[in-house]
């Protein structure tokens, strides 16, 4: 294989050999190699991982850049492999999970990206689902070497995993391999899913019984981890406390527009909850079964595709197919993404967590499927993926940011509503809703972790976190504690919405201010994106030099 210079190279067998140190990462990549195992977790496994890290790190910085995709290239590489030392160096990654990010959830999770259309992919599941109980086994060892150390999770977050391990070990296995095998031909993998069943029971146990006595009382991460963590997830250095008060502003302003378009959705309401429990229940909104809502936001997406593609962006039409899934059980109640495999044979997925409800409603899910799929994170991660010429393989698979991320998606979101996209009432109510959220979202999380006081002048904490998002982002009770819960176990990642938006809305805007006629909004839009994933910082200066082409 020819390779465009060392650095390419270098990134190019990095992958490889962290995909060799985790079956795991081969399914993402769709690779095919080790589907019948599952990733170790033990700390001699991550210690591997980070040597390999630290060797090429070495060799990374001893290279010069032959031109400018060369310089972007290394540097995303540097800081990424840097930001992942410094993790590992400080057992933060044993420390920090939760239900969007454990073991337990990646285990879980990994299945469903699995290719199922041959018996020996059956074959595959079924072994993997034998390799459930050691793949738990090395995580548990891992972190009860972790606290011997004083380094634990708070107990908040072991009590969610562990709800999640009990929903997959009552029948949370079985069920999945019935949908992957409805008519029960792979008897060894509905047999499997049984033992799997089991290690998730005893896996739930050994946390309640032995894990959580000894767990973090406070949920709090304090300053010092949590400016790493606001780091990590932004790649920017941030004044938090102005960080906060600007939430705590576009939080106020959000909600006044809210206020605003009321009065049309329901007359007299005296609450912006009263307004979204209405919505809930019109019949023009409500989407009856499980099936149903999976159509609708397949034809949905669809149809995002089709409207988008020309005029505002350039859509290959290796990445025009989006899937829209129903999430798994046990899963957080927030909709996400995965992006496709490297070889574009497993499409990216979209996919929406019903909560044990059988309908949904659709005022809130029109802007966050143009999130989650196009003009969002499918459009974004699906370009990044066939930039084969201009990006590294490293850049490709390994350099997702949030701050960048998820940025882009919530910018895509308000790029919809400047063409008209949430012109009707209800619809827009179902934008400004995932507006106030993210601004929420800065104001809590920012808020709990460093001890700032709330709009009553006391300490922010996960009951009056609760109470905000309920009211003023409108989410439901079970979808507000979620949420909550979500921010305390995940601290600075919650931020990276807004803080990347900004950052994308000043690019555009500084662009056109320096461009005037010469600027070109699919232009600025194709290269934003070809330009791959990085910090925010890196990504506002790499912007403020575009010249238009």
């Amino acid at each position: 294989m020819t390779f465009r210079s060392p650095i390419f190279e270098l990134s190019h067998t990095f992958i490889d050999d962290s995909a060799a140190l985790s079956p795991m990462d081969c399914t993402y990549l769709g690779n095919g190699l080790n589907q019948d195992k599952l990733d170790d977790f033990s700390i001699a496994s991550a210690q591997k991982s980070a040597e390999l890290t630290r060797a090429t790190l070495a060799k990374l910085m001893a290279m010069q850049p032959i031109d400018e995709i060369d310089r972007i290239a290394k540097t995303v590489m540097q800081e990424r492999l840097e930001s992942s030392l410094a993790l590992h160096d400080s057992q933060e990654s044993f420390v920090l999970w939760n239900v969007l990010t454990s073991p337990p959830s990646n285990v879980r999770s990994i299945f469903e990206l699995m290719p199922k259309n041959t018996p020996e992919d059956f074959d595959n599941i079924a072994k993997r689902l034998a390799a459930v109980d050691g793949a738990f086994k090395s995580w548990t060892g891992a972190i009860m070497e972790v606290a011997k150390n004083g380094k634990t999770t708070a107990q908040r977050q072991v009590r969610g995993v562990i709800e999640q391990l009990e929903s997959y070990a009552n029948g949370g296995f079985s069920q999945m391999c019935k949908n992957f095998d409805p008519e029960g031909k792979y008897a060894q993998m509905h047999a499997e899913a049984k033992l799997a069943e089991k290690a998730a029971a005893e896996t739930a146990d050994f946390l309640k019984n032995q894990y959580l006595p000894i767990a973090n009382p406070n949920d709090a991460v304090g300053a010092e981890r949590y400016a790493v963590w606001a780091r990590y997830f932004t790649g920017a250095e941030l004044d938090l406390r102005a960080t906060y008060e600007w939430g705590m502003a576009d939080l106020k302003a959000i909600n006044e527009r809210m206020w605003e378009i009321a009065g049309a959705i329901k007359p007299g309401a005296k609450t912006l909850r009263e307004v979204a429990d209405h919505l809930d229940k019109d019949p023009k909104y409500v989407i009856k079964g499980k099936e149903n809502v999976v159509k609708y936001l397949q034809d949905f997406t669809d149809a995002a595709i089709k409207r988008m593609d020309g005029e505002y962006f350039e859509i290959d039409d290796r990445i025009k197919i989006c899937e829209a899934r129903l999430a798994p059980e046990g899963s957080a109640s927030a909709p996400y993404y995965n992006p496709p495999s490297e070889d574009l044979s497993r499409p990216g997925t979209t996919w929406i967590p019903m909560l044990g409800k059988d309908e949904a409603s659709s005022w809130h899910l029109v802007s966050t499927w143009y999130h989650e799929a196009v003009p969002g994170h499918h459009l974004q991660c699906a370009t990044v993926a066939i930039e084969k010429d201009r990006l590294s393989r490293f850049q490709i698979n390994a350099a997702w940011i949030s701050g960048y991320g998820e940025g882009w998606a919530l910018y895509a979101e308000r790029f919809m509503n400047e063409l008209g996209a949430f012109d009707e009432p209800g619809i827009e109510m179902g934008y400004l809703s995932g507006q106030a959220l993210r601004a929420a979202r800065i104001v809590v999380d920012i808020g709990m972790h460093l001890g700032y006081t709330d709009f009553d002048g006391n300490v922010w904490n996960a009951e009056s976190s609760r109470k905000l998002l309920n009211e003023q982002a409108l989410l439901d009770e079970d979808h507000s504690r979620s949420e909550t819960d979500r921010y305390l176990g995940w601290p600075g990642q919650a931020i990276s919405y807004k803080v990347g938006e900004r950052v994308w809305m000043k690019a555009r805007e500084d662009a056109k201010a320096r461009l005037g006629s010469e600027f070109s909004l699919k232009k600025f839009h194709t290269y934003a994106l070809k330009i791959g994933p990085m910090g925010l910082d890196p990504f506002a200066a790499e912007l403020a030099n575009w010249t238009g082409q």
